[in-house]
């Protein structure tokens, strides 16, 4: 059958389904306009166009694959409230020094734990981790969290259970064959090598090719300066360690003042000067500085007036208050202001004009335009927002005083979590709403946290390429674009081979992986039985194909995952990504017969 002719099968609906396609894709490319409008463009037209019924269309926001990614943004919540994703910051990353060395530290722990673990959670737990500890090692989290998500495809590929890719075509063979299909470790022998090589370029091209995009705050300097004075309790993992490896050291937007002990106080504080407990260290910087020391394990700010604000402490925030010429504590000081009993909120640091404000907080004199980083309860945002003490009030994001106490409890759910899933006791999404649960019962993570945690334009997009997917399949756009590529094969078993890899790597990038491998399966075993050669290395790159997407955002879900955290557009992934695809495809073509020869 000709092209032409396979081509003239189409109906109008296949082919507006095609152009819909080709226009979002180009508009994603070519324009600013945020993936998931887009997307939900798109899956309107086909809607009112009568291409998708409405359970066509909203079929993916009802995807397993959706709701287990939405349940465990709250598990990664409950990690990050509770300080353990900065205990995996600062233990499992560290302080690498250059952005190759970088990359490697990450992507090792992501592809080693993507092996045994869907690659969802991994990604999810490991956004907030990465853009923090970028912030401490000045690097720019764009450069970085296209690695984390390619890294974690390459663990997929390791093993049967890296991705559900794996076990949907490995059920398919089952199914087909009617035998046991691949062991655990089968598919181990081309996705190691696979992953080596990944490796290898993203370290090599990574610098070049991965966009350094600069925050406002890296352009513009923050002239709210503030100083704070906090104090290491007694109890403190810090005692006993020096101020470097406290890393208290080199701190982003921020340096250590003073150190006060007892009587004394040291002004240029050595770094291998031991803390001790009940040292007061004055730090000074800007805001995000401010909130990473207020939530640092074993410091708390230096004033007992905290222990008499009426609300739990894991129940306030950080909020900053600009003082008004008509505020009555203007000229007296917060404490003969009785600042905490008026306003129910306690006064931790002062920015004044980009200056530095010495001495006790409680004895600093209020000025008109003073900004106040403040500790209060969230309900002193409403009170105080129409107020004519204050010019201005504003929350300090993501500021809740972390929960240490319970940082175990979330470490034993995750672990649970990745035991539960890996053993087969619990699916996937079973495994997430358990972990979930427990994460809210044991306290780990409020629900108003939990809500605020749910990034919803990353599910929106992500149903909405479930729903354009689902177009592609139901016109048979898909089968007269899968068979018109087979046609280009001839009988050379190497040509059927690359073009199946190429046609599954087409379809993944835009439709689900998935959905691509469903598709192309039946496809390619009929070619290898028509050629009567082995069907391995056909399932082996069906496998690879479909997990392995690495030049668009919406070929793989880890890539939609972190395409607005890290403020990349369409084109960045074409960049890096579409060389990648090319290498990880020429390795598997090369390497899946000679492991598995055509006439096994």
């Amino acid at each position: 059958m000709t092209n032409t002719l396979l081509f003239s099968d189409l109906t109008w609906h296949a082919w507006l389904t095609l152009g819909t396609i080709a226009v979002t894709f180009s508009v994603l490319v070519a324009t600013r306009l945020p993936a998931d409008f887009v997307f939900l463009g798109a899956l309107g037209v086909l809607l009112l166009t009568g291409v998708l019924t409405t359970t066509d269309a909203l079929s993916g926001f009802s995807s397993q694959g959706l709701i287990t990614v939405g349940i465990l943004y709250i598990v990664v919540a409950g990690l990050q409230e509770t300080g353990g994703l900065s205990w995996i910051s600062h233990h499992v990353l560290g302080r690498p020094k250059g952005l190759r060395r970088a990359q490697l530290r990450l992507m090792a722990p992501v592809t080693a734990l993507s092996a045994f673990l869907n690659n969802t959670p991994v990604v999810a737990m490991f956004i907030p981790v990465v853009i923090e500890w970028c912030r401490r090692i000045r690097i720019q989290p764009s450069q970085m969290l296209i690695p984390l998500s390619y890294a974690s495809i390459f663990g997929g590929i390791c093993t049967l259970i890296g991705t559900s890719t794996n076990l949907i075509v490995n059920g398919l063979v089952q199914a087909r064959y009617q035998n046991e299909g691949l062991h655990m470790f089968e598919i181990t022998k081309i996705g190691v090598p696979c992953a080596v090589i990944g490796f290898a370029y993203l370290v090599i091209a990574g610098r070049r090719l991965l966009p350094e995009r600069k925050t406002l705050e890296d352009i513009f300097e923050d002239p709210r300066e503030y100083t704070l004075e906090m104090e290491v309790n007694t109890r403190s993992p810090l005692v006993g360690r020096t101020i470097a490896a406290s890393g208290l050291r080199h701190l982003p937007g921020a340096f250590l003042a003073e150190l006060m002990r007892g009587g004394q106080v040291i002004s240029a504080v050595h770094p291998d000067e031991i803390l001790q407990g009940n040292d007061r260290l004055v730090f000074v910087g800007n805001i995000d500085s401010m909130r990473t020391l207020y939530n640092q394990q074993g410091l708390s700010p230096a004033t007992d007036q905290l222990f008499k604000l009426q609300a739990p402490r894991h129940q306030r925030c950080l909020v900053e208050a600009v003082v008004s010429n008509t505020c009555p504590l203007v000229g007296k000081s917060v404490r003969e202001g009785r600042f905490r009993s008026v306003y129910n909120a306690v006064v931790i640091a002062v920015a004044r004009n980009g200056e530095r404000v010495g001495g006790k907080i409680g004895d600093i004199q209020l000025r008109p335009g003073d900004i106040l980083l403040v500790e209060c309860h969230a309900g002193f945002i409403p009170r105080q927002k129409d107020s004519r003490d204050f010019y201005l009030v504003s929350s300090v994001e993501n500021s809740t005083p972390r929960r240490f106490e319970k940082a175990p409890w979330a470490f034993a759910i995750l672990i649970g979590m990745v035991l539960s899933v890996s053993l087969g006791w619990l699916s996937m999404l079973k495994a997430a709403l358990l972990a979930s649960g427990l994460i809210l019962v044991l306290g780990c993570c409020s629900l108003s946290q939990a809500r605020r945690s749910i990034e919803w334009s990353v599910l929106l997009t992500i149903a909405a390429a479930l729903g354009l997917g689902r177009a592609l399949d139901k016109t048979g756009a898909a089968a007269v674009l899968a068979e018109m590529l087979l046609n280009l094969a001839g009988e050379h078993p190497w040509t059927s081979l690359a073009i199946v890899y190429l046609m599954t790597t087409v379809f993944t990038e835009i439709i689900t992986n998935n959905a691509a491998a469903v598709l192309v399966f039946p496809i390619a075993m009929n070619v290898a039985e028509r050629l009567d050669v082995s069907t391995m290395p056909f399932i082996i790159c069906i496998m690879i194909a479909a997990s392995a997407s690495f030049a668009t955002p919406i070929g793989y879900q880890t890539n939609l995952m972190v395409y607005c955290p890290g403020g990349y557009r369409f084109s960045y992934y074409l960049r890096i990504g579409l060389p990648l695809n090319l290498v990880i495809g020429a390795v598997t073509i090369i390497l899946s017969p000679i492991i598995w020869p055509f006439a096994g």
